[in-house]
């Protein structure tokens, strides 16, 4: 989605001719897959994160366009509200210590940027969502003036055909209506790609798929929405429901949400992308001049831009990615992780969902035989709502049976098993003992940044009015978050 495009407003002719490409692309893509090499080559992880950034007040500040006007990096990027940045970080070999490399890169970025911000009066916070938002925040003016936020609010309000409507239960409960999208910019995140061996694509997506409910839990940092304590991962829930095109009122079939979890364990790389395109109709039809076919009998990769165009408008919490640099490989995007509390947080979350996923991908043949899909959608909602207070379904340790289980019993088990799976790859045994360690003392300490900022936020209830209370949660945790301590050693006294 991070495209330049022109045009806001398409014809229907528009929409089946890209319908027709993507399928020529899909074709192509079959025998890309079909190379004996293709996708061969190193790991590597790349990374985006969001921020919001914040005035004075430490209310939103609608700049983005100005500060990135002033910074030019071709890295940084707007993003769908104007209070939004993102940052994407280079990508790293997965040997030695690439999160290190990450960290380094994103703290440097950060206090770049807010050189910039500075004079306008900004300053970036990386965290899920804003505790500070406010509803009178929000609306139509806030999006950013750019032609593919119009194309995609146009397509996706043209299918649903009346506003979007939002319900969130939790601690409190919140029901609201927003009559475009720019709800989904209330939510920030950490997108890490992992690339990984086409040939055994599916085995590692469903390795993924299978241990980020428990990541999730534990990297959990979205407790609030303009004031209501909701899920541990508001998040998750907004951002389904905020762009959600399906028409209430739809008589005939209609295609599932474009935030999904997934539709099954996967048998083929090819299957997820053959999936979007067959599951979702087109919503920005921006079309190139390649040939894929030709490209492919001359013996090169093409690019598949409208394939690659396409699956970037359905968002599944972990996506299939092709990518024709470097002979053309494959990678996951996991895209569930909130952004914040600290650029070593993140970079702990991000190796700890590797090592995971290397820990029971050994075995994932036979863990998705005996876990029935919709179960581990079922924990990934759980894991949503009530972070690392969450039971989840998980197969017993020394049998076929499936059982309620604590989430942070799977965690204690797993987070050893990760660390031996990622002794056997190329990254310093340095890097996985001090980012694995994090992961540990949060498990410890039973501390998540949304547990964080709730105790903090209540704490000050007793003696703020609520509004101050968030505000001044706000402020501890952007000190904190400047320091790069990592969560689990913040301190829980205001």
């Amino acid at each position: 989605m991070g495209l330049s495009i022109k045009k806001t407003e398409f014809s229907t002719k528009d929409f089946e001719r890209f319908a027709a490409k993507v399928r020529t692309d899909l074709a192509a893509l079959t025998r890309l897959l079909d190379r004996p090499d293709f996708g061969e080559g190193e790991s590597s992880i790349g990374a985006e994160v969001e921020f919001y950034i914040v005035n004075p007040d430490l209310r939103v500040h609608p700049i983005n366009t100005e500060i990135a006007a002033s910074v030019q990096d071709p890295q940084l990027t707007v993003e769908l509200n104007r209070f939004n940045l993102e940052y994407n970080l280079s990508p790293q070999d997965f040997r030695g210590d690439p999160f290190a490399r990450t960290e380094q890169e994103l703290l440097a970025a950060i206090r770049r940027i807010n050189q910039h911000a500075a004079p306008l009066g900004g300053e970036l916070v990386p965290i899920g969502i804003l505790p500070t938002l406010r509803q009178s925040d929000m609306g139509a003016h806030v999006m950013t003036d750019e032609p593919r936020y119009h194309a995609l609010s146009n397509a996706l309000l043209k299918q649903r055909g009346q506003p979007f409507s939002i319900h969130i239960g939790g601690n409190d409960v919140i029901d609201l209506e927003a009559d475009d999208v720019y709800m989904e910019g209330a939510n920030t995140s950490f997108q890490l790609h992992w690339r990984v061996p086409a040939h055994r694509f599916a085995d590692y997506f469903n390795a993924v798929q299978l241990v980020t409910p428990i990541v999730l839990a534990l990297a959990s940092n979205s407790p609030s929405l303009f004031g209501h304590h909701l899920w541990d991962e508001t998040r998750i829930a907004l951002f389904k429901q905020s762009i959600d095109s399906r028409s209430p009122n739809h008589k005939n079939w209609r295609h599932p949400p474009r935030v999904y979890y997934g539709n099954g364990w996967a048998r083929s790389a090819w299957e997820l992308f053959a999936a979007s395109a067959s599951l979702y109709p087109p919503i920005i039809p921006v079309m190139s001049d390649e040939d894929p076919i030709a490209i492919i009998d001359r013996g090169e990769v093409p690019k598949l831009a409208e394939l690659r165009l396409h699956q970037g408008t359905t968002w599944p919490w972990n996506r299939a990615i092709f990518d024709h640099a470097d002979g053309g490989h494959l990678r996951i995007e996991i895209r569930s992780m909130p952004a914040g509390p600290t650029a070593v947080d993140m970079c702990a979350n991000g190796l700890f969902v590797i090592g995971a996923a290397l820990a029971v991908l050994d075995d994932i043949g036979h863990l998705t035989s005996i876990l029935p899909f919709h179960y581990t959608e079922h924990n990934f909602y759980r894991a949503a709502k009530y972070g690392i207070g969450a039971e989840i379904i998980w197969p017993h340790r020394d049998q076929v049976q499936l059982q309620d289980t604590p989430l942070l019993t799977v965690a204690r088990e797993l987070l050893p098993r990760a660390r031996e799976a990622l002794k056997r790859t190329d990254v310093d045994e340095t890097e996985i003992h001090r980012l694995l360690g994090i992961i540990e003392g949060r498990i410890e300490t039973t501390m998540t940044g949304a547990r964080w900022q709730r105790n903090i936020t209540e704490s000050f209830f007793k003696s703020l009015s609520p509004d101050e209370a968030f505000r001044s949660m706000l402020a501890l945790y952007m000190a904190n978050q400047k320091k790069n301590i990592p969560l689990h050693e913040w301190t829980l006294s205001p």
